[in-house]
Order: C-alpha cells, then structure tokens, then sequence
C-alpha cells in the first residue's frame, strides 16, 4: 500500500485545478514533488536551464532548509499549509519564508502543465464581471507584478467570490492572507533573468499569453466559489 506522504510526493494532477495543494500538503520531512513535465517544456518563455536552476537548486533549496528549520519543532507535524498560516501567526519568518515558498513553487509549476489553455466560461464570467475580460485581467496582473519592488509574487486570488490581483514581497503567500490562490507568477530574479534579463514585464507577458494553463486557473476558481 502507498502510503499519505508517497501518494502526495508524487501525485500528478490527474486531479486537474486542484492538484498543487495536495502535492504540499504531508507533514515533515517535506518532500519536492516531481516536476510535471521535462526542463525544456516551457521554452521559450522559460529555458531549461532556468527550470533546471529554478527547480533543481531554489525549489529544492526550501524545501531542504525548511526540514532542517521544522526537525523536532511542532511544524514538523503539521501539513505544510497549515505551517504557513501557523509560522505566520507566530512571526516564525524563517520557517514562513522557507514554507512559504515551497509551497509557491509546487503551485507555479503545476500551472504550466498542459497549458496554455482557453480561459473557461467560469474565468470570463468572473475576468468580465471583475476586470472588464481577460485581456484586461491580463494586464493587471502585468501591472502588479511589475509594481513588485525587489523580489516577490503577484498573485490571482478568489476572495469572497470577487477576483483579485496581489503583489506580495519575498515569500508572500495568499493562504496567510486567507485567499485562495488561483494563479501565481515568480517575479523574483532567478525565475527569468537568464533568458530575460531585466525585461521582466515582457516575461511575465510571454507567460500569461503562452505558458499558464488557464483552464486549471478556472478549475481552482470553480473550486473556490461559493456553495
């Protein structure tokens, strides 16, 4: 028999939009789940080697220093959203920043997978009702990621059945803010600089309109909405 943490370690998303929580969800150790697809899936917009560093060497990297920070400590025990809101409350920043973006990474690769994808009716209503479309949700979430000074997140949340758009520094995470995430963009350097320099909107751009598997964004806001 598999047992929890093997199952959700290696779990694909044959559970489609909300497959990227499950995979972070078992107690320590942590385990980085397996990258959904070969390192040069997401050329051109990401090389393989920027997937090969991004995932291999700064995803990894959390996960390590976040088993390292949690052993024998309480977190250890918890799933790994619950260390978020948890580290969060206690003002543990090394264990939220390390959590934290463990969990951002396992959500910001499973987004990719088997995109792009049409926006669904679901996500137009809500892009149409809330941002006047999805061109421009688009372009707010290019605006919001480019407003995000040094390094961070910007973030398509579902917050009490309207869709928002955050900009969050370092670590920055909508579960502590008591969201639901939808959509997540990396704006911190190693996520593009390699093959775009410091052209940072258009990367972001080339994402949203190439590589965001947007039905799984719909799948996530289906999931999230009331009753």
């Amino acid at each position: 028999m598999i047992d929890r943490r093997t199952l959700l370690a290696t779990a694909g998303v044959a559970a489609a939009g909300l497959a990227a929580p499950h995979l972070a969800r078992a107690a320590a150790p942590f385990r980085q789940p397996p990258l959904p697809y070969a390192e040069d899936a997401l050329a051109p917009a990401i090389s393989a080697r920027t997937v090969g560093l991004h995932y291999g060497k700064h995803h990894k990297a959390y996960f390590d220093k976040l088993n390292a920070l949690v052993a024998g400590k309480p977190y250890a025990e918890m799933e790994l959203e619950e260390v978020i809101r948890r580290a969060k409350a206690d003002n543990a920043v090394p264990v939220f920043n390390n959590a934290g973006q463990a969990w951002n990474h396992n959500f910001y690769w499973q987004q990719f997978k088997d995109g792009p994808a049409v926006p669904p009716a679901v996500l137009v209503e809500a892009a149409t009702r809330d941002f006047g479309g999805i061109d421009p949700l688009k372009a707010k979430i290019v605006e919001v990621a480019d407003g995000v000074f040094g390094t961070g997140w910007a973030w398509l949340v579902a917050d009490n059945g309207k869709l928002e758009v955050l900009g969050l520094q370092d670590a920055g995470n909508p579960i502590a803010e008591g969201k639901t995430p939808l959509l997540g963009i990396d704006v911190w350097e190693h996520a593009y600089y390699l093959d775009w320099e410091n052209r940072r909107t258009a990367h972001v751009k080339a994402l949203l309109d190439e590589r965001v598997n947007w039905a799984f964004v719909g799948d996530r806001l289906a999931g999230a909405s009331p009753g």
